[in-house]
């Protein structure tokens, strides 16, 4: 249950090859074994992308690829970071002054939002150290939620060692609102499946409350993952943070051509909440309020009635405050199509006509050709990698994630399994050097795999 924390297992070390080595490599850096180990797992978002933030319904599934911490509290207030990945460096502080660099999105930066989410929420000043070796194997950069899984990993971590108790709504609340410490203004939709994941199904998330619907996906079919090899980390560039912009921008310019005061609304779903009409009707209304042409902050503040002064200090963010052009029709566009999309998938899951796997693969299609034409959040590889898995069997096929690169998720008919893997393995990453990336990283069936949890040794 979400209203519950979550699960602790006790389990046999030596019987798990992944926490036997970690466990060993634990010893060899910090002379000693670990006490507990926390794992929370990377998700697949199926559909609804760049919506969260706006205030609307996701439908994502956990994968299994995870991260995977061993631990040992000490009695010093120093927090010591290793990694298995020789890639990524040492790292350690004290665990009573915990600094973020934004302008650096290095991988233990994500472990100390996790870690300063807890201790905040605790109005902890005074915090015990801890030892924390990281193993990760979701592919970085990839649209796959390593960064969330991280956080969310780190976030346990810290509850565990502090003795307290959160419930995973709770845990997914705090973690979504401090990986905000390292600059990305992102929704919870990543947190919030990394804690209330089940296994073998999907699930709604829905905001304002949290709460998590189970979905149950076709069995005659599987979703599969393929990698684009194009890397796009959302802390280190600009793009994400001004799409959240852009739909902030368009909620208001959409709730004063209503009348509505824009000053009570940042996201694009309250204007739908506060006019009570449906998402058809917000296309509506997006057509008639909005210009296809970018708008220049000038316009913005004249449409708002506001200073440019006042357009950067209480509307924008810090790290967007020198764009000079914002697109907000298109944007609109996407959030309010894609959301009625989301909620149409999920009724197509639980109706389950004949033609099922064709009508969710026709719901992926669009989402993709919106978030390449309307949201612009696609890439070549990406379009490319889509094209292929459609022409090599695939129902559907789209980007997820934030997109600019990383992953593709596609629906396919079990039955075609075996041709598609080859077919795509063939035409996408044979007939390029892609193929030096390791295949298990790069392309992949996968299943709704379990929430974050913490293994005891037994």
């Amino acid at each position: 249950m979400a209203t519950e924390g979550p699960a602790v297992r006790r389990v046999q070390v030596a019987e798990h090859p992944r926490l036997l080595k970690l466990k060993e490599m634990f010893n060899s850096k910090f002379g000693s074994v670990p006490k507990f180990y926390v794992r929370a797992p990377g998700r697949v978002n199926i559909i609804g992308e760049h919506i969260d933030y706006c205030g609307y319904s996701v439908l994502p599934m956990a994968v299994e690829q995870d991260m995977l911490i061993a631990v040992e509290p000490v009695k010093t207030h120093v927090l010591q970071l290793a990694n298995t990945n020789p890639l990524y460096l040492d790292f350690s502080t004290s665990a009573n002054n915990i600094q973020i660099d934004k302008t650096k999105p290095l991988w233990h930066n994500y472990f100390l939002c996790g870690f300063k989410g807890i201790q905040e929420h605790f109005g902890l000043s005074d915090v015990t150290g801890m030892n924390c070796l990281v193993d990760g194997n979701i592919p970085p950069s990839s649209g796959l939620s390593s960064s969330s899984a991280l956080v969310c990993c780190a976030g346990l971590v810290t509850l565990t060692v502090l003795g307290m108790n959160l419930s995973k709504v709770e845990l997914a609340e705090i973690c979504a609102k401090s990986e905000h410490y390292i600059g990305t203004e992102g929704g919870g939709m990543d947190q919030s499946i990394s804690f209330l994941a089940e296994e073998g199904t999907a699930k709604l998330i829905e905001f304002s409350p949290l709460r998590a619907t189970d979905v149950k996906l076709p069995s005659g079919a599987v979703f599969v993952i393929a990698n684009s090899c194009v890397e796009m980390n959302k802390a280190a560039t600009s793009h994400f943070n001004i799409r959240v912009m852009e739909c902030r921008l368009a909620a208001k310019l959409l709730a004063k051509h209503k009348c509505l005061p824009q000053e009570e609304v940042l996201r694009l779903e309250e204007v739908q909440a506060k006019l009570g009409v449906s998402l058809e009707e917000m296309l509506l209304i997006t057509e008639d309020a909005l210009h296809s042409e970018p708008y220049s902050p000038e316009e913005i503040c004249r449409c708002l009635g506001i200073s440019l002064q006042e357009l950067k200090t209480q509307i924008l963010s810090p790290s967007t405050q020198d764009v000079l052009s914002f697109k907000l029709y298109q944007r609109a566009k996407h959030v309010y199509s894609e959301a009625a999309r989301v909620l149409q998938f999920k009724k197509i899951c639980e109706e389950a006509p004949d033609n099922t796997v064709q009508l969710l693969g026709e719901l992926m299609n669009q989402s993709h050709v919106s978030c390449r034409d309307m949201y612009e959040c696609s890439c070549p590889e990406l379009d490319q990698l889509v094209d292929i898995c459609r022409k090599s069997g695939a129902q559907g096929s789209r980007l997820t994630g934030a997109g600019w690169g990383g992953c593709t998720v596609s629906i396919v008919p079990a039955d075609k399994l075996s041709s598609f893997l080859a077919n795509v393995h063939e035409a996408y990453y044979q007939r390029s050097n892609r193929s030096l990336v390791p295949e298990k990283q790069s392309l992949f069936a996968t299943k709704p795999g379990g929430g974050a949890l913490v293994f005891l040794e037994a």
